[in-house]
């Protein structure tokens, strides 16, 4: 099968479509045919080594796919056919630019009905993310306020939705040329980060959702015991022990694999609750192009490869 391999960091020229051997499959697992993988920021800087989540070279990078079931290991939960998408492994590798993955079937659901593959590939790491953050940690729920950082990017657009389907009212951080996409999506409030004091324009917020690494400077907006979701610096426990010691609660989020999740997305997805947008889509033999325009930091939405 071909699949993106790199052998060494580097720009994206170091991506390579190589012959590898299909994979085999273990009990529990299903083999994906795989239509489309979506690119995200993660992949970059782990190609690039500025983040060296896989360790050395040689490896493959992307982890959402969105495909058809080709084989079903002893006891898997799917059968021959099925439609499925997810994000497999992460934060192990699961070379997910390739033709076939092999994939733990409580890793992968099935795919939103309304969707195709290539929209389909674009949501699970992302808007697990978002569901992980503001579901998951936060308890967002009908009445709550919250604010999104980066509203327009991957994560971003689909946190908007996803805390308007539980019933909260979103304010948007994005630059002015985004404001109407942002509102598209059903944000109340859109705010221009780049002129506006937003502690001064928002103010008793009960969740933030911060993907920007502001540390304690995301804390402004948000009111007395409210929570600050951090989704870069979740480790940092410094950040965590300040916000605690200002009266806020701290949820640091690294997305992980949830069947579960995914089979809530798909259900506001086929509900019309929740639209992934994809920019622009690259055949995998243009991946090093796909990366190039992920580091330009001016995707909306996703950029996804189809096979």
């Amino acid at each position: 099968m071909r699949a993106i391999v790199q052998k060494s960091f580097g720009a994206p020229e170091v991506l390579e479509v190589v012959e590898v051997e299909r994979p085999r499959l273990l009990s529990a697992e299903v083999l994906v045919r795989v239509v489309a993988s979506a690119v995200n920021p993660v992949d970059a800087s782990v190609r690039s080594g500025g983040y060296r989540l896989l360790g050395e070279p040689p490896f493959g990078v992307g982890w959402d796919i969105s495909g058809i079931v080709e084989e079903v290991g002893a006891g898997a939960r799917f059968a021959v056919g099925d439609e499925v998408y997810g994000m497999p492994f992460f934060p192990r590798a699961a070379t997910g630019y390739a033709e076939y993955v092999a994939v733990p079937g409580r890793q992968v659901a099935r795919k939103p009905a309304t969707l195709d593959h290539v929209h389909a590939a674009a949501l699970p790491l992302a808007a697990l993310t978002a569901w992980q953050g503001l579901v998951d940690a936060a308890g967002v729920s009908a009445g709550d306020h919250v604010l999104v950082h980066r509203a327009s990017g991957g994560v971003g657009h689909l946190a908007v939705q996803i805390a308007k389907a539980r019933g909260a009212r979103v304010t948007a951080l994005a630059s002015a040329p985004r404001h109407d996409f942002v509102r598209s999506l059903g944000a109340d409030q859109v705010i221009d980060y780049r002129t506006a004091d937003v502690s001064e324009a928002v103010r008793d917020v009960d969740v933030v959702l911060d993907s920007t690494a502001q540390g304690t400077r995301a804390l402004g907006p948000l009111r007395p015991g409210g929570v600050l979701v951090s989704l870069r610096q979740q480790g940092d426990a410094a950040l965590a022990a300040a916000v605690t010691a200002a009266g806020y609660r701290f949820a640091g989020v690294t997305v992980e694999p949830d069947y579960a999740a995914l089979e809530a997305i798909a259900q506001l997805v086929d509900a019309g609750r929740i639209r992934p947008h994809v920019q622009q889509t690259f055949s995998l033999a243009d991946a090093p192009k796909a990366h190039e325009l992920i580091e330009s930091g001016t995707v909306q939405g996703k950029i996804v490869l189809t096979l």
